[in-house]
């Protein structure tokens, strides 16, 4: 009897690494669906008509989920005439305390989905609050460029820790 290459599979596993192989990657495979469904940076708005006329409602908004990241991450919330929320946006996802910003991507959503006003929220890994010079650079460059596109920047938001 003749066997062909495809009638065997030729394994240099042991039995059970084979099987504990096929379980990593079932669960990587898992993992990755989970991510790509609930990533924040695809997270629509929600049904809620969430308004956003203060630091606090920004606090409370996104603290819960930013305050104890381990890296910095910058988001958009994409706000309308009356700053109700349109969605927000992962824009950047740093270091431990940094993050490479590029304005324009900062704009991007705010202008495909016809945002009036944007705010800037990014984290302090460090979870002090303090605003770093990069961090006024970027609100300066940012309120630049959002009257150039007829945006307004409300605010730009620094979630940490006070009591630290």
């Amino acid at each position: 009897m003749t066997r062909s290459v495809s009638d065997e599979q030729i394994s240099l596993l042991p039995p059970d690494a084979a099987a504990l192989l096929h379980l990593v990657r079932e669960n990587l495979r898992l993992l990755a669906e989970i991510s790509q469904r609930y990533e924040v940076a695809t997270m629509p708005a929600t049904t809620e008509r969430r308004t956003i006329r203060t630091p606090a409602d920004v606090a409370d908004y996104l603290g819960p989920e930013m305050v104890d990241l381990a890296q910095e991450q910058l988001r958009v919330i994409l706000l309308d005439t009356k700053h109700h929320v349109l969605g927000t946006r992962l824009v950047y996802q740093g270091g431990v305390n940094a993050v490479v910003i590029r304005l324009g991507d900062v704009f991007r959503e705010a202008v495909a989905c016809g945002a009036a006003t944007i705010v800037l929220v990014h984290n302090h890994p460090s979870h002090d609050p303090t605003p770093s010079g990069d961090d006024v650079h970027l609100t300066r460059e940012a309120a630049q460029a959002g009257k150039l596109l007829g945006i307004d920047v409300l605010d730009h938001i620094i979630i940490g820790r006070a009591s630290c």
